[in-house]
């Protein structure tokens, strides 16, 4: 194995491009999630909830949780992905294995892996938006820019979640990030509520430690143009971790499966 932090080349490409073929195989599944999730959530919270919430800082309700709905969405679909399906294709389908029997690296595999988590996160935001336009809570074309920026995103809670999956003894572990870091992030990360409404060391607990607040804030500032020098630190945040557990990922897996 190579000194190098990681060992990556184009041959990631390859593990890319299984768990796309994989995907396509079963679209009808794979696509009817993020048409639903978005009319259900506007439905009950935005229309329903909605009707005794008049506005948030001057925003209707249903456009102030639209952009909230994209980056959970985001969150789940890389995080489930680099952590559930993940460990069954290393550990029950031992599909890793089988690709490192090739001249594939076990680097690239799990950069393939995070590459495949932050892709779905970003057909998942591509897939909503069309829906967040029909009930208007979103406006065009600035709201373009939540594609792109999904990748970003994707990428981050895939690396999250691989270190997870590099760790946890047992799938039913996984259980466990799944309750305890995706959930509060779920309820405290400015997503149903502005993030100044909670105690301040809550609030500085969810700057520090909760990735989607930082989403959230960014993908909020997207859909309504309204940007501050605030989302200049979010994006800053989100780079910066986007990289440190994008190693630290490929690292804690090549520690596991090296044997």
């Amino acid at each position: 194995m190579s000194e190098r932090l990681i060992d990556i080349t184009g041959r990631v490409k390859s593990v890319w491009q299984r768990n796309w073929d994989a995907f396509l195989r079963t679209y009808q599944v794979n696509f009817i999630p993020p048409f639903v999730e978005p009319v259900l959530y506007l439905l009950a919270l935005g229309f329903g909830l909605g009707t005794y919430i008049e506005s948030v800082d001057g925003i209707p309700y249903p456009v102030f949780i639209a952009p909230a709905l994209v980056s959970i969405s985001v969150m789940n679909s890389a995080f489930f992905e680099c952590t559930y399906s993940s460990f069954v294709r290393m550990y029950y389908q031992k599909t890793f294995d089988a690709i490192i029997a090739t001249p594939v690296s076990i680097d690239e595999v799990i950069a393939g892996e995070m590459l495949w988590g932050a892709t779905r996160g970003m057909i998942y935001a591509t897939l909503m938006l069309p829906v967040l336009l029909l009930f208007g809570v979103v406006a065009m074309p600035s709201s373009l820019l939540l594609i792109p920026f999904a990748y970003l995103v994707g990428l981050l809670f895939a690396g999250i979640a691989m270190c997870f999956t590099a760790i946890t003894p047992s799938i039913d572990a996984l259980n466990y990030p799944s309750f305890l870091f995706i959930t509060p992030m779920f309820l405290f990360s400015g997503t149903f509520f502005p993030l100044d409404l909670l105690p301040q060391p809550i609030q500085y607990f969810a700057l520090a430690v909760l990735p989607l607040t930082h989403v959230v804030s960014i993908n909020r500032a997207i859909t309504l143009s309204a940007y501050s020098p605030m989302n200049l630190f979010n994006l800053a945040w989100i780079a910066i971790a986007t990289v440190l557990f994008f190693v630290l990922a490929i690292r804690l897996m090549r520690r596991r499966l090296i044997v």
